[in-house]
């Protein structure tokens, strides 16, 4: 079993001894337990409120280096054309506090049928997918995470 303490961040040089494989909800636990991507325990133990980033690297107690990576997972993208459209769409995610990763006049959240209907509601296309959820950190975290 591995036990990581460390982050190492985004642009480390260490080569990599293995890959796990984390959710949106298991990045932003600070204690976690998952196994690597060829099946070994690891025990993550991190500060909490600042969420693991994909493409990190944790440095484990005897000195291996995990590299993070997102997991699929079922996602809602929605759409418009207008800019207005798409600042009120943002505007009450919001303040329902939803975790959404935002792109040029597109968003995503994780599916959620009163989201869903709200968003149609305000005019944006809705088409569910799958693919590695990165949403933003927030106001008030550390870093910035879209690649």
């Amino acid at each position: 079993m591995l036990e990581v303490y460390e982050r190492l961040g985004l642009h480390s040089d260490a080569p990599l001894d293995g890959r796990i494989v984390l959710s949106h909800e298991q990045r932003d636990k600070g204690r976690l337990r998952v196994t690597t991507s060829t099946g070994e325990e690891v025990h993550i133990f991190l500060e909490r409120g600042s969420p693991l980033q994909i493409g990190e690297t944790l440095r484990s107690r005897c000195g291996r280096h995990l590299l993070v990576e997102g997991a699929i997972e079922p996602l809602v993208i929605a759409s418009c054309e207008s800019w207005a459209q798409f600042s009120r769409a943002c505007y009450h995610l919001g303040n329902r506090h939803v975790k959404v990763e935002v792109g040029d006049r597109w968003l995503r959240i994780v599916p959620d049928h009163v989201l869903e209907g709200m968003l149609r509601h305000l005019g944006l296309t809705i088409v569910h997918s799958h693919g590695v959820f990165a949403p933003e950190s927030g106001a008030y975290s550390h870093g910035h995470h879209h690649h």
